[in-house]
Formats: C-alpha cells, sequence, structure tokens
C-alpha cells in the first residue's frame, strides 16, 4: 500500500505502482486529498482490515501521519515523511524548529484561499519537491498537483505505529520540503535508517530503488 503526501495523489506514484504490479504485487494506492486525519486514517484502515495479510505500507511525506494512526501494518517505510507522536502536529513542529534553529520551519511556499484550501506555488513546488527530477517528470507532477485543507497542519495521529510496528525511515539528502532537523528526530523514532542521495519525491527521480526497498520487506 502507498499512502501520497499533501497536494500530491495516486497518479504521482503510477511508475512505482505499475513496476510493481507487473511483479505480481498486489498495490493499493488510496486517494486522501480532502479528507481530515481521522477521515483518512478511517478509510485506510479499513484497507488493512479488509487485506488477506497485513501490508507493507509505503508512507510518503504527509502520508506518514496517516499512516502512523494504523495498526495491522507488517512493515512502515516512511519515505521523506514526518512521524508525528499522538497530540503531535506540523504547526507545532514547525514552531518548535523556528524556536530552536530561528530558520523558518516550513520550507514550502504556500496560498491560503478564502475557502482555507493550501496551493503551492508551481516554481516552488519544482524547487521544494521535484528539483531532482527531469524537466519532464517535474512539469507532469507539478500538473497532478492539488490544494489541500490547512487543517491538516493542525491535526494529529490517535496511535503512533512506529512504536508497535516495524518501521525504516528513507531520508532524503537535498530533501526541501522536510527540514533535516526534524528528520534527525523522525529518523530516531524509527527501528532502522537509510540515506539516498536526492530530493523529496524519490518515487519519481528514482524509482527503482523504492521499488527494490518495497520489495526487500514484503
Amino acid at each position: 500500500m502507498i499512502l501520497h503526501g499533501a497536494w500530491l495523489q495516486p497518479a504521482h506514484y503510477d511508475e512505482i505502482a505499475q513496476r510493481l504490479r507487473r511483479d505480481g504485487i498486489d498495490v493499493t494506492v488510496p486517494d486522501l486529498a480532502g479528507h481530515s486525519l481521522a477521515d483518512s486514517t478511517r478509510l485506510v484502515q479499513e484497507l488493512i482490515d479488509q487485506a488477506a495479510e497485513p501490508p507493507v505500507v509505503l508512507a510518503h511525506s504527509f502520508g506518514g501521519v496517516t499512516a502512523t494512526g494504523l495498526k495491522g501494518i507488517s512493515h512502515l517505510l516512511y519515505l521523506s515523511s514526518f512521524v508525528f507522536d499522538v497530540g503531535e502536529n506540523a504547526q507545532q513542529w514547525i514552531a518548535r524548529i523556528e524556536q530552536e534553529t530561528g530558520r523558518q520551519g516550513a520550507p514550502l511556499p504556500l496560498t491560503v484561499d478564502d475557502a482555507g484550501m493550501t496551493r503551492l506555488d508551481p516554481a516552488g513546488a519544482r524547487e521544494g519537491l521535484f528539483a531532482d527530477c527531469t524537466p519532464e517528470v517535474a512539469d507532469r507532477a507539478i500538473e497532478l498537483l492539488r490544494p489541500e485543507p490547512a487543517s491538516i497542519f493542525t491535526e494529529s495521529p490517535a496511535h503512533a505505529a512506529w512504536k508497535d510496528t516495524p518501521s525504516t525511515y528513507i531520508a532524503a539528502t537535498e530533501d526541501r520540503a522536510i527540514l533535516p532537523e526534524m528528520v534527525a528526530y523522525f529518523t530516531q523514532r524509527c527501528g532502522t535508517a537509510v540515506t539516498w542521495q536526492g530530493g523529496h519525491c524519490p518515487f519519481l527521480s528514482r524509482p527503482d530503488d523504492v521499488v527494490t526497498i518495497i520489495r526487500d520487506h514484503l
């Protein structure tokens, strides 16, 4: 199972999903856009409960917040992801990093409309999310971006799966969407950690490696 990040959608993960399916691996990529954290967690938990066996879950970016609230997973792969504890949220972590470092904790440029929906600036998304992708891949990825409710930044998981589920954190050396100070905390919460060269979306820039690490944990 693959859980997409904020502003992204299942289509962003088509390359790795199709490669896994060609190998006979069942892959589900639920669409979580626009859902509250509670609703997205409930939706995914129902899929897990219906599965024939506990699945491996690859959680990318904000998808990690949903994944953290789940139960019944065989292994949790946090890919350039947020790893919160119960009661923690993105707004708190941004404030914490700003207090500790004096630097802004939210590196991606956002706009918020009157309906409370956030949107990524295309140029900022190219730089912050897709800088290590080919121009063609980045163009397509930017076209697929969608708005997300600002409320996701104040929502907290009700369960911390990394405390009772085998977990691996996959960090990126040039991640411009999650500050390294956050990554340092999050990797400590996981059972194992690896670091790859590249940016925030390795499923687009180095899909072979993402497919391999999923296969290795099946």
